[in-house]
């Protein structure tokens, strides 16, 4: 079990390109809707006690319309208050003024999770400790597009750059006894 402790006003959960043409993918361990379903659940938690949800999407750059599927997952209602950022690289941090707006919110930890693992959630969590976040990877509520990369990512790669937890162990952390 791991012990976590957040200060949820101070906690921004980033969700990674939940849209429908991502959720779609072929990935394990989990499916795209598995993830999704329970990133919604996160999101609802981290609202009710008042931290930032930030959804980040990804488009092409150079493409006048972007592919049928590109907006976020419907699932998600997004509620005043949260963030959307497009991205145009694998990592939601550059050229995208999330780092701006986390900090304009005077937000400490960033909680990841979403699609992929290997990928768009691993390259934002090392740019968030890059920038000097605490960084917490919920790794039952992320999948990559194949099992062994998502399980080296969570187990040897995310340690070394913030904390890992599930999603129990997440929301338990935002709601101490």
């Amino acid at each position: 079990m791991t012990t976590l402790e957040l200060e949820p006003r101070r906690t921004a959960l980033v969700l990674i390109d939940l849209m429908p043409r991502i959720v779609a993918l072929e990935t394990a361990p989990l499916s795209g809707p598995e993830v999704l379903e329970r990133c919604v659940a996160l999101a609802k938690a981290t609202r009710s006690v008042g931290g930032l949800v930030v959804n980040v999407r990804v488009e092409r750059p150079g493409v006048d319309v972007q592919p049928e599927g590109s907006g976020l997952a419907p699932e998600l209602d997004p509620q005043p208050g949260d963030v959307e950022i497009v991205k145009h690289t694998v990592g939601a941090f550059h050229q995208t003024g999330l780092d701006d707006v986390l900090r304009s919110r005077d937000i400490e930890t960033v909680v990841l999770g979403g699609i992929a693992t290997n990928f768009g959630v691993e390259s934002t969590g090392r740019a968030a400790d890059e920038h000097g976040y605490n960084t917490v990877y919920v790794t039952d509520a992320m999948t990559g597009l194949d099992g062994p990369a998502h399980d080296f990512a969570v187990s040897y790669i995310f340690p070394r750059f913030g904390t890992t937890c599930t999603g129990t162990e997440y929301i338990a952390a935002l709601s101490p006894q």
